[in-house]
């Protein structure tokens, strides 16, 4: 749509007299972008490469009619808005035309340039309205088919836990000793914390999904230090080792909450997919900033992500390994978190062979 979004409407003029293809062209080229077609077939073709607003044609012409020629254009291309020129006062064809939805206008010939350009004013002022409101639609639809999945999701990775929970706490009634306690009362607090996971991942979801950026001046070596302790327990528990690097030299701002939630979930996985017999679980955040752009990477030597998952894993609930209990939540918030912040992240990673996320944010 961007290639139609320019100062002047695109408009494809199509006659089969050559003369009348030039005297046109003269008479819009200050006012339109014209292209022309010398026959049905030559529009056809122009059509494969071009996306006009508008379509003027001739009625007559040799072989196909104007009318006939729109009739097969709309089936392939609907968008352009389609307007005939015509010298024979031919109403009832006309009338069918318009009725059927194959012609937007017509002008008797000979046209006098001011009602041209009146009509293609209108019809591309119309095109562009239409276009929005398919947009909106798409959006729409989209939302719906979200708040599915949403609606689906949340019911079943809610009750599963407490459903797991209620069902220990009856193992526990009739447990015969303390180990047995101690084992159902484990189970109750990874369920307890999967549950608090995903209910985190929520409220997540919900401030950036609906919240304003606040923009403000970041110091990435801060940041990832308080990103760093808020997992530095886990980190020891699981034996990983976790290296900062920051380069800046100069400020950069965007919003602290954003880069916190991104950073934070991007961590979270790299301590969830290590591989559990590995001696030697590495994790390296780092932020380089210059020329007002920061590009941070958190990189792991993990399980990594086989190919076939990678263009999936931003979509909400996707998960592509069940090593680790997740709502299939935290990857999708930061990428829609990053689309707030006019940023772009990229995967490097192969099964077994650990995971680089790389992303690069503008200075708000």
């Amino acid at each position: 749509m961007s290639e139609n979004r320019i100062a002047k409407p695109l408009v494809l003029y199509v006659d089969d007299e050559r003369n009348n293809l030039m005297s046109f062209k003269a008479s819009f080229r200050l006012d339109f972008e014209v292209l022309l077609a010398n026959s049905p077939d030559e529009a056809f073709e122009i059509l494969k490469k071009h996306k006009p607003q508008v379509i003027i044609s001739d009625y007559r012409m040799p072989f196909m009619t104007g009318v006939e020629m729109f009739e097969k254009i709309r089936l392939n291309y609907p968008e352009p808005f389609r307007v005939l020129l015509t010298a024979y006062g031919d109403v009832e064809a006309l009338t069918d035309a318009i009725n059927k939805g194959q012609i937007f206008r017509y002008i008797k010939k000979p046209w006098i340039e001011d009602e041209i350009r009146s009509v293609v004013k209108d019809a591309t002022e119309y095109y562009h309205t239409k276009w929005l409101l398919e947009e909106k639609n798409r959006e729409l639809t989209e939302a719906y088919k979200e708040l599915d999945r949403f609606v689906y999701s949340v019911s079943h990775d809610l009750r599963s836990p407490l459903m797991g929970i209620l069902a220990i706490a009856g193992f526990l009634q009739k447990a015969n000793s303390m180990e047995e306690v101690h084992e159902f009362g484990d189970m109750i607090t990874s369920n307890v914390t999967r549950l608090d996971e995903f209910i985190a991942n929520l409220l997540e979801y919900y401030k950036v999904k609906r919240g304003e950026l606040t923009i403000s001046s970041v110091r990435f070596e801060k940041l990832l230090d308080e990103i760093k302790g808020i997992y530095a327990i886990e980190m020891l528990d699981k034996k990983i080792s976790c290296e900062i690097k920051v380069t800046q030299n100069e400020e950069f701002r965007s919003d602290k909450l954003v880069l916190l939630i991104v950073i934070q979930n991007l961590l979270s996985n790299a301590i969830k997919y290590q591989k559990l017999d590995n001696p030697d679980k590495q994790i390296e955040l780092s932020a380089h900033v210059s020329k007002g752009e920061a590009i941070i990477t958190v990189k792991d030597n993990g399980i990594g992500i086989g190919k076939e998952f990678q263009p999936r894993i931003f979509e909400m609930f996707f998960r592509a390994s069940s090593q680790a209990m997740g709502s299939g939540i935290g990857l999708y918030n930061a990428k829609m978190a990053l689309n707030k912040l006019g940023a772009e992240i990229k995967i490097d990673s192969d099964a077994g062979q650990g995971t680089a996320f790389v992303i690069r944010i503008p200075s708000k």
